[in-house]
């Protein structure tokens, strides 16, 4: 095994953003080449190859500090990684993220700077801040899995919305605008599950719902304001919960997710608690989604992990405190 490694571990996700990686990528190796880094580059090949280079290279090469080129769905696979290597504790890796992704909300929380320049100063400077992660157990197919998140997990519409614009990536449409088109066509395929939601030992909720959203963070679908009040170190989740509505609401409400304002209507209900479990009844599956990736179904046991992952920011973020 080798020893502590102070460079920089560079994990690349060429098919970010629609593939915009894959043509900014010359830019970007550029800029980072000109700055004062030390850097290995490896590039993903396939869905959570991002998790196993994480643990790979911690493990056995002893990387701390890892830079990610990508978006929300390969920095919540690195994450993953993160977590499943033992040689460090997670708060003594640094992770900072270069957005190329086609939501890139985790980084809009931080306000982080559009420009490819800014991005890798701000890594250089090297300031850090540690927020808390999520982690749910669900179940896929028959077996029971895990998964880290550092942004948002959505459930019922929300993650049929994810799993219809993940297929639209995979054909090499993403954006904004196809994710709006997904929001509104899943309208006419979805409607309600029956829930029974329970937060940190009580019973919160037994009824019909359209939507829910649990998390760190604030925004998701690219940058709809789905958990207003979320702060990314509290050591809470915060969650949205829409019950069953009309399809007019919801069209007539959109605007109003981009700002947060959505949740003075009278269908929404908003919780704060460190454990959430969700179950439907009877036993209709209710399907899941943790920073845009598609996972498996309910049963849902969520629980916070307060302060594990250091990451870089902006100063500005910082100063904002």
């Amino acid at each position: 095994m080798k020893s502590e490694n102070n460079d920089w571990l560079v994990i690349v996700n060429l098919h970010s953003g629609s593939k915009r990686c894959e043509k900014d990528w010359p830019e970007i190796k550029s800029l980072l080449e000109d700055s004062s880094l030390k850097l290995e580059y490896v590039f993903t090949e396939r869905t959570y190859h991002a998790i196993e280079i994480t643990k790979n290279y911690i493990t056995e090469k002893g990387y701390k500090n890892i830079i990610i080129v990508g978006g929300d769905g390969t920095m919540n696979e690195v994450v993953n990684g993160l977590f499943r290597q033992e040689r460090y504790p997670t708060t003594e890796i640094t992770l900072g993220l270069i957005t190329v992704g086609t939501g890139n909300d985790w980084g809009r929380y931080y306000g982080m700077n559009k420009s490819y320049k800014k991005m890798i100063k701000a890594i250089t400077k090297g300031k850090t801040f540690i927020q808390d992660v999520g982690k749910v157990n669900y179940e896929h197919t028959t077996e029971k899995e895990d998964r880290y998140f550092v942004n948002i997990a959505g459930m019922g519409y929300d993650a049929l919305v994810a799993k219809k614009t993940n297929i639209s990536k995979e054909k090499g449409r993403g954006g904004v605008l196809i994710y709006l088109i997904n929001l509104l066509q899943s309208l006419f395929q979805y409607s309600y599950t029956k829930l029974r939601i329970t937060a940190d030992g009580k019973q919160v909720f037994d009824g019909k719902v359209f939507t829910i959203s649990i998390g760190i963070c604030k925004y998701n679908g690219g940058g709809m304001m789905q958990l207003p009040f979320a702060v990314s170190d509290d050591g809470l989740f915060d969650v949205t919960l829409v019950r069953k509505t009309s399809k007019l609401r919801v069209i007539r409400n959109i605007k109003n997710l981009y700002d947060g304002s959505f949740i003075n209507m009278k269908e929404v209900e908003t919780y704060r608690g460190k454990n959430f479990i969700i179950e439907s009844i009877p036993n209709n599956a209710l399907f899941l989604e943790t920073d845009g990736e598609s996972l498996g179904h309910s049963p849902l046991y969520f629980e916070i992990v307060p302060k594990s992952v250091k990451l870089i920011v902006r100063k500005k973020f910082l100063n904002s405190l």
